[in-house]
């Protein structure tokens, strides 16, 4: 089981979470509260160790936008929320919000569904691209297996539900944000490491 703490926004716990057993980091260059800069994300990166797998966050921006900022960056992955279309490829991992299984039929005829690495399922709540700490019906996550690309599991997952999260739905990788966060965008520690301990015992 792979596990990708998102929402990083400083050194500190990106080192945490990689001592933790993290094996993905995710920045947010996206409206929030964990909101990052380009030269944040390239100053902590380069003081990570290899074979970590980094992700850039993106809502709703603009095409040029987000190439400019990965190629600053060096972040392996583009991960994707909304409306935005970008020629990234093999290098997306496209994010769905997930209320019933019309948004599962639909995605299988979206392009930068079929044309992405993986999918990540979150929550859907009206106004919000992410992080909003809210599960959803797991049948449903189950149901995506359908669309033939790697499951990220997100939305609401905590170091008490994460165990239970795995063996339902037997997701690619899990994601958490809100979950392992003492105040917005700075991380527990401590919830890290039973989050991901819970996540990776569990399979």
């Amino acid at each position: 089981m792979r596990v990708k703490i998102c929402g990083i926004t400083n050194i500190d716990d990106a080192l945490a979470a990689i001592e933790a057993g993290a094996d993905a980091l995710g920045f947010v260059f996206a409206e929030s509260p964990r909101k990052v800069s380009a030269a944040t994300v390239c100053e902590a990166l380069s003081k990570l160790p290899p074979f970590i797998t980094t992700v850039g966050v993106f809502a709703n921006q603009d095409a040029d936008e987000i190439t400019e900022i990965m190629a600053r960056t060096h972040l392996h992955f583009a991960q994707v929320h909304g409306s935005t279309r970008i020629p990234f490829g093999g290098r997306s991992i496209r994010a769905l919000r997930v209320k019933s299984a019309d948004d599962i039929r639909r995605a299988a005829n979206d392009e930068s569904v079929t044309s992405s690495s993986a999918v990540l399922l979150d929550t859907h709540v009206e106004g919000l691209m992410g992080g909003t700490g809210r599960t959803f019906d797991w049948d449903l996550a189950v149901e995506a297996r359908s669309l033939g690309k790697p499951i990220i599991l997100a939305g609401g997952l905590t170091l008490d539900n994460v165990a239970e999260a795995v063996r339902r739905v037997r997701p690619y990788a899990v994601d958490v944000s809100t979950g392992v966060e003492a105040s917005p965008g700075k991380k527990d520690h401590s919830k890290i490491k039973e989050f991901i301990h819970n996540a990776k015992s569990s399979t």
